[in-house]
């Protein structure tokens, strides 16, 4: 039987999975967060385990409480595939009836993809990602932002965000990225009218992400700003400073390689849903 975790547990499992770095910090994000909210968020979740403290598989499972909520990722680490499978077939800790998207190392997609097969479910590769990390943000590269205008988006801007964004799904990711909005660190570089033309936003994993920039707003060196200006805020507020990068996005790859961050290449997350959205 899965276990959930609370309070105290969660703290302690916080400093365990920082030694698991990085195929562990998308599970430590979201636990920074929660724990730095004192277990109350915007978008909550449940963080269950297969046995504690000793635990081989750690999932954060979010609360679905109207239609907008099936849109969040299911996040799971794992150190042992056996345990993996055996936990994830269990009612009580995956839900395979409706609409699931799974955040997960590519190595453990076989075993989701064996379960849902198992059930007879449609499934889709959604993105494979580098997971690259900001070890020291004093490898930043230094860069002149003189005249340019800063701020955070806020909860209006969740409509432009979400039209831009490629992941969308029409209004049905609005509501995720309202609470993160709401919820998380954001940063954005205002035009004359003090409206947003270039922006970056953090996930419910602390991953820095949704960067972009207006198309006529471009070379203009924003997203450099933007990225160096979201890595100190994460780091100020004692967050760890990481992101995903699709495979095939060499464009950002080379950008955000080239700002100080690092990967083990050994290493990729991947997404994959499963049912219909």
């Amino acid at each position: 039987m899965a276990l959930e975790l609370t309070g105290e547990q969660l703290k302690i499992t916080e400093s365990q999975l920082k030694r698991h770095f990085p195929r562990s910090l998308q599970a430590y994000g979201y636990l920074v967060l929660l724990n730095r909210s004192d277990g109350v968020r915007a978008d909550p979740i449940k963080v269950l385990v297969d046995r504690w403290p000793d635990f081989s598989v750690i999932v954060f499972k979010p609360v679905c409480e109207q239609k907008g909520d099936l849109f969040k990722d299911t996040a799971v680490y794992a150190t042992d595939e056996g345990i993996l499978e055996e936990t994830i077939k269990k009612p009580s800790v995956i839900d395979w009836s409706r609409y699931l998207c799974f955040g997960v190392n590519l190595r453990h997609i076989d075993i989701l993809k064996a379960v849902a097969t198992e059930k007879c479910l449609p499934s889709q590769k959604r993105s494979v990602c580098h997971v690259m990390m900001l070890a020291d943000v004093s490898n930043l590269p230094s860069i002149d932002s003189s005249g340019i205008s800063f701020s955070s988006l806020d909860e209006s801007h969740a409509g432009v965000v979400n039209q831009t964004w490629k992941f969308a799904e029409s209004d049905k990711s609005v509501r995720m990225i309202r609470n993160m909005l709401a919820s998380y660190p954001s940063c954005c570089v205002l035009d004359a009218d003090s409206k947003p033309v270039a922006w970056i936003l953090t996930y419910m994993s602390c991953a820095m992400g949704m960067l972009y920039t207006l198309p006529e707003h471009r070379r203009k060196g924003y997203a450099k700003i933007l990225i160096s200006a979201m890595a100190k805020k994460l780091h100020a507020q004692g967050l760890p400073v990481y992101c995903f990068i699709e495979e095939e996005n060499v464009v950002s790859y080379k950008l955000f390689k080239n700002m100080g961050f690092t990967e083990d290449p050994s290493y990729r997350a991947t997404w994959f849903s499963f049912n219909e959205l």
